[in-house]
């Protein structure tokens, strides 16, 4: 006797609606769902230092802003929540949908990597192929325990690795001109990811 082949539940993001607002990080990639508990301390004040850094930069150059754990729906089954990120003031009208949701692609996306194998496949793996097959311009995979920043970039339709960028180097874009942001305690606090 055959036994019958079970499908995968598909979620999707009126299922999101349905979960408790109880602390947890709820994303859906491809129909999958994916739950993260509240980060490490370290990853928070990564995540408050690349954010700070960009909206210093978007303050003074009034090109764009940058957000904090946006909710991005790309589709009934794509729902996620990065880090960081950017839009540029000419994208971010086209971006939102009339509840104020993301519903596109941003030029940049960050996401700082949680603890965990399966975290670090989500954000390497099932969020870059998102990110990518979405349109992102650039994403920034960040890596406070080896104090890395792996930098992704639109190259021929994909995002592509350009640069891994470590303790003491500068991190800057195309997408932002003159954006500049130190990985060290060297020059200004505010400016720095990793002390």
């Amino acid at each position: 006797m055959n036994q019958p082949i079970s499908e995968r539940v598909r979620w999707t993001t009126a299922d999101l609606e349905l979960f408790p607002d109880n602390g947890n990080r709820y994303e859906i990639i491809d129909g999958e769902l994916f739950v993260t508990r509240a980060p490490h301390w370290n990853h928070q004040k990564t995540f408050v230092r690349i954010s700070t850094c960009l909206d210093n930069w978007s303050q003074t150059t009034g090109l764009g802003e940058v957000v904090t754990a946006p909710g991005i729906i790309f589709g009934d089954n794509d729902n996620v929540i990065p880090d960081v990120v950017w839009a540029s003031n000419e994208r971010l009208p086209l971006l939102l949908d009339e509840a104020g949701h993301l519903s596109g692609a941003l030029e940049l996306v960050v996401e700082v990597l949680s603890a965990g194998i399966e975290n670090e496949k989500r954000d390497r793996e099932l969020k870059l192929k998102l990110y990518s097959a979405r349109g992102v311009r650039e994403y920034w995979i960040v890596d406070w325990r080896k104090q890395q920043v792996e930098v992704y970039r639109r190259e021929q339709a994909s995002l592509k690795l350009v640069a891994t960028l470590f303790n003491g180097d500068e991190l800057n874009s195309p997408i932002l001109p003159d954006f500049t942001c130190a990985m060290s305690t060297t020059g200004y606090a505010y400016a720095s990811l990793f002390t």
